[in-house]
């Protein structure tokens, strides 16, 4: 069993990079706490990975849903660390004809979800014995934009730069800040609602490109950043496939 000290909540749950920290950090000896929207996916992950594990049904664009699920949380003791999975991108269309709700959608769930969990439990965190960490997972599209990314790539701009400065502001406090920004992911769910559901523009996403990352792979560099000493930040983490260089140059096998 972890040690009750060490206890991380992961949103974002119930699938992706989420489901696979989740899995990561119970391996690596951490109490989680998973949150998601989806009870069923949470309740089937959680009887997966044991007693380490436990859930809470939670919308993070939603405030009293947000501040239901912490006030759970913390009922339930201390909190070290908050990983923050929970995101989307919605559309690929030209700034000039994108849909405003796609835009409004992203930038409910990638950032001001992302800041409303993270202030709610932020006290908290910097009460954690040794002190308490808030990872973001960004994305490269927060780094180098693309046509017809503009709505995420604004979106994962604003949450990198919501980690950054939050990571200034805390300077002298006994809490670190982690930006991790991935590159081409390959997960089950996120190019299909990106698109949809149309299942084959999904999948021409990833079309001969020799292993793309998995969930598992950003997992590995979310149990290794919380695994340094408490006065270590890894500030920031860009992870990719070997065959991509930048969103706009891929190697694909023909």
């Amino acid at each position: 069993m972890a040690e009750e000290s060490k206890r991380a909540v992961v949103t974002g749950a119930s699938s992706g990079i989420g489901a696979a920290s989740v899995r990561a950090l119970v391996r690596d000896g951490w109490n989680v706490v998973a949150l998601a929207r989806r009870e069923e996916k949470l309740r089937a992950l959680v009887e997966e990975v044991g007693p380490a594990a436990s859930y809470v049904v939670c919308d993070v664009t939603d405030e009293g849903s947000t501040q239901a699920a912490v006030d759970r949380i913390l009922a339930n003791g201390p909190v070290k660390a908050l990983v923050n999975c929970a995101g989307a991108a919605f559309g690929k269309d030209p700034v000039a004809t994108a849909n405003l709700d796609d835009w409004r959608n992203m930038y409910e769930l990638n950032v001001i979800g992302t800041l409303r969990i993270t202030q709610k439990l932020l006290p908290a965190l910097k009460r954690a014995p040794g002190g308490g960490t808030v990872l973001v997972i960004s994305s490269t599209a927060g780094i180098e934009p693309y046509e017809g990314g503009a709505g995420y790539c604004a979106s994962k701009f604003a949450e990198r730069v919501m980690a950054r400065v939050l990571r200034l502001e805390q300077i002298g406090e006994p809490v670190r800040v982690i930006d991790i920004a991935p590159g081409m992911v390959q997960t089950d769910e996120f190019s299909l609602k990106r698109f949809g559901g149309d299942a084959e523009r999904a999948a021409a996403v990833y079309a001969g490109v020799p292993n793309p990352l998995k969930a598992e792979d950003i997992a590995e560099c979310v149990t290794w950043a919380l695994a340094q000493p408490d006065t270590v930040d890894i500030d920031q983490i860009v992870v990719r496939p070997r065959a991509e260089g930048s969103y706009t140059k891929v190697f694909r096998e023909r």
